[in-house]
């Protein structure tokens, strides 16, 4: 299906984030991970996903929707539906980021699809970031944002598939509201799904607060620095297949694939399947 004339037009639209990887936001990513390091030097490595606590929007208060997400219509489309999620992404890393150097973000919208699904009406839309130190390009990143319809009130979610079982490690998560509150705060992320219990019950029907899409991956590939040091990550792919909420414990999972990939899933806390990305190894 193709989007209206009027989404269209937003096509190829950019916006550029300038930022310096200090070492202050460093440390509290790793604090809100519960990573014990040292306050890092500059020269420092960012490790895969720390990225996205920085080139953070700086939306006014005053810009900000019902949701809690920047009004849509200035970079975004103004897409005339209330959900939206973050549905997966891809990421080349092409060179380090370090602590202390000033980048830039170029982000473009690249693409807007209409499709029918079984929850009805979506639309989604894929966005390029690019960051670059100088004439460096570090990391080039599409994301997939899908757009829904409010659900049906009373409706169940249907029960997510059963998650593999065959994990070569394994690490448990209590998304503690602290964790989802401090995560929010690092990427300056104001979406009330993660933050207002009342208006994830009373406004979008879910039980609990929402688990970031971004924290769920980061946790992927913390298990992979933790299960295979020294191993460096040229590309991340990511899908989001069910929410995750703070009402109880998730699992990040991983399987070695050869010698160069690695699978990878999150599990709610009855089995069912979450998240599934793949790293490649350098």
């Amino acid at each position: 299906m193709t989007p209206p004339k009027s989404l269209q037009s937003w096509v190829g639209r950019q916006e550029i984030a300038d930022d310096i990887l200090t070492p202050r936001r460093f440390a509290s990513t790793a604090a809100t991970l519960d990573k014990d390091m040292s306050w890092p030097d500059v020269g420092t490595p960012i490790p895969p996903a720390w990225h996205w606590v920085y080139f953070t929007p700086v939306t006014p208060s005053s810009k900000l929707a019902a949701d809690g997400h920047e009004a849509l219509g200035r970079f975004l489309p103004p897409v005339d539906l209330p959900r939206r999620m973050w549905a997966g992404g891809r990421i080349e890393f092409l060179s380090r980021l370090t602590v202390g150097e000033p980048g830039r973000r170029v982000s473009t919208v690249k693409e807007i699809t209409e499709k029918a699904g079984k929850s009805g009406r979506l639309v989604f839309v894929l966005v390029e970031h690019r960051i670059s130190i100088g004439d460096r390009l570090c990391l080039r990143e599409e994301q997939d944002i899908v757009y829904r319809e409010a659900p049906v009130p009373g409706a169940r979610s249907p029960k997510p598939p059963a998650a593999p079982a065959d994990a070569d490690f394994s690490t448990p998560i209590v998304p503690t509201p602290s964790l989802l509150f401090r995560y929010s705060a690092l990427t300056f992320n104001t979406h009330k799904i993660h933050l207002d219990r009342d208006y994830c019950r009373d406004v979008e029907g879910y039980p609990g607060l929402v688990v970031h899409g971004p924290l769920i991956a980061t946790l992927l590939l913390e298990l992979v620095r933790e299960n295979l040091p020294g191993a460096d990550v040229a590309r991340f792919s990511f899908r989001a297949i069910s929410p995750l909420f703070d009402i109880g414990k998730f699992t990040v999972n991983g399987r070695r694939d050869g010698d160069k990939n690695v699978v990878l899933w999150a599990a709610n806390e009855e089995g069912g399947l979450a998240a599934r990305a793949e790293v490649q190894l350098v």
